[in-house]
């Protein structure tokens, strides 16, 4: 048995000439990047629009998803912490992930606000979808899983961080 050196090792991004190969590494997270962020941009949306989610009470609200959940969660004392006040977590859920799907869209502070998805996404397996069974059936679990490499990556491409970081090259003279 031999071992080889492999001589066709890819191109540096720093000059022009990339190969498909190099492009499409380059560009490998974008569909997750824009699935992600329309994703949590509609589902926060969805929750400020729902009249009957924001309330403490009543069928389809914050408050009886969470008291409806609560015996068969994760970590109660969670649950029990967003039942002091369920229309202000509503409202933090929604907010944040409006925040995050913003973020992760337009790729600003690209991987703190894919932390952000990959905590409200853990957040939710542990109360929300813990009970599924198989786990398989809850998709918070697999919103987590997706988050990470966003999180280790961050946005290099279309971003408004790849933006500020050739800005930053260009005003030091050269790469960095």
């Amino acid at each position: 048995m031999t071992h080889s050196t492999r001589m066709d090792t890819q191109t540096p991004y720093l000059d022009g000439d990339r190969n498909w190969r190099d492009t499409a590494t380059r560009y490998a997270l974008l569909p997750l990047r824009v699935f992600l962020g329309v994703t949590f941009i509609y589902a926060g949306l969805d929750k400020l629009t729902d009249s009957a989610f924001m309330k403490s009470s009543g069928a389809g609200s914050i408050g009886e998803t969470m008291r409806a959940v609560r015996d068969s969660s994760a970590i109660p004392a969670l649950v029990d912490l967003s039942l002091k006040s369920p229309v202000g977590f509503g409202y933090a859920i929604a907010f944040g992930e409006l925040a995050v799907g913003i973020g992760t869209l337009i790729g600003l502070l690209a991987r703190l606000a894919a932390l952000g998805g990959a905590l409200i996404s853990l957040s939710l397996w542990l109360t929300i979808s813990w009970a599924n069974d198989p786990y398989y059936y809850g998709n918070d679990l697999a919103y987590l899983m997706a988050w990470l490499p966003l999180v280790l990556a961050g946005a290099s491409v279309f971003s408004l961080d790849a933006a500020i970081r050739g800005r930053r090259r260009q005003r030091a003279g050269g790469y960095r």
